[in-house]
C-alpha cells in the first residue's frame, strides 16, 4: 500500500473497521491520549459518483473502539505526514487531499494483494481476521459486537472460530484451575 494508507489497513485490521468508516475518520475521531477511535461516520458513494458522510446504519455502528497501543506511534506519525490539522480534516485521502474514493482504495488494495501474493484477499477479511483475533483473546459475545459495531449476536458468532490452539488453552486453563483449586481429580 501506499504510504498514505498503510495506517488504513492496519485500522481496518486491528480496530476491526468498515471501508466506509475508514474514509469517514476525521483528525477529531482519532484520541491517541486515550488510545481511542470514535467511529460516527460513514462514507458512502452514491450511484451518480457523489461522496455522502452518513451515520451508521445501525446505533450500534456508532462505536467507541480502543486501538491497540502498538499502532500508536503510527498513527500518530500518520496524522503527521498526511492529515491536516484542522479537527474536520479527513485522517484518510486521495492523492489530491480530497476524500478517498472506494474505488480509489480498491485499485491501491488490488495492488498490494498481488504484490504479496494473495489475489484472494478482500479488505473486509482484514476486519474479519482481526476480529477472529479478537475473539481469540478470550472476548465476550457481546464486547465482540461492541468492538464490531453489530447490532445482533449472530453477526459477532461468525468470529468466534474453533482452533485447535484455543482448544488447547482452554483445557490448560481448566488443568490450572483445578490445580488452583485441589479438586482436581488424583492421577495416582
Amino acid at each position: 500500500m501506499p504510504p498514505r494508507l498503510r495506517s488504513l489497513i492496519l485500522l481496518a485490521t486491528w480496530c476491526h473497521l468498515r471501508k466506509g468508516e475508514l474514509c469517514a475518520l476525521r483528525r477529531r475521531d482519532l484520541d491517541l491520549q486515550l488510545a481511542t477511535v470514535n467511529v460516527v461516520n460513514n462514507l458512502q458513494q452514491m450511484r451518480d459518483g457523489r461522496l455522502g458522510i452518513k451515520q451508521p446504519k445501525t446505533v450500534a455502528g456508532r462505536r467507541t473502539v480502543s486501538i491497540p497501543p502498538h499502532l500508536l506511534p503510527v498513527l500518530s506519525q500518520h496524522l503527521d505526514d498526511f492529515t491536516g490539522t484542522a479537527p474536520d480534516d479527513l485522517v484518510f485521502t486521495g492523492e489530491k487531499g480530497g476524500p478517498l474514493r472506494p474505488h480509489v482504495l480498491q485499485k491501491q488494495w488490488a495492488r498490494a494483494r498481488l504484490a504479496a501474493g494473495r489475489p484472494d484477499l478482500h479488505l473486509h477479511d482484514l476486519r474479519h481476521t482481526g476480529n477472529t483475533w479478537a475473539a481469540g483473546t478470550g472476548a465476550s459475545t457481546r464486547e465482540l459486537m461492541a468492538r464490531m459495531g453489530h447490532a445482533s449476536p449472530d453477526a459477532a458468532l461468525r468470529y468466534q472460530h474453533s482452533t485447535a490452539d484455543r482448544d488447547r488453552a482452554i483445557a490448560e486453563a481448566l488443568a490450572k484451575l483445578a490445580e488452583a483449586d485441589g479438586d482436581g481429580p488424583s492421577i495416582d
